[in-house]
């Protein structure tokens, strides 16, 4: 069954972005993903998500993908991304966490 999707795409210049945003999210990686609307999420990527067949509210059908990101700052634990709605991703490397940095000492 062929679920509905508010933008589904059919040009190869379209689907080839949605595919290179897909190889920038690791597998159960810390990312902070910058949407098309300018606000900023971090999150952990559960699995990396594929492209998926979709319907919009015309009927027509076209891909797109969806990403669940697990953020201990949400109520359930979990959101879900559309992937057409991120504009760019920045992997987070332990090390580049705060956490993770050494005490500075003045």
């Amino acid at each position: 069954m062929t679920q509905t999707a508010d933008r589904v795409y059919t040009d190869p210049a379209d689907i080839d972005r949605l595919r290179q945003l897909i190889g920038r999210l690791p597998d159960a990686g810390l990312v902070d993903i910058v949407l098309i609307d300018g606000s900023r999420q971090s999150a952990v990527v559960t699995v990396r998500p594929s492209l998926q067949t979709f319907l919009d509210g015309e009927g027509n059908e076209g891909i797109n993908a969806v990403v669940r990101l697990d953020d201990p700052e949400v109520a359930n634990g979990s959101r879900y991304l559309w992937i057409d709605e991120i504009l760019d991703i920045h992997p987070i490397h332990s090390d580049e966490r705060v956490f993770a940095q050494p005490p500075r000492r003045p």
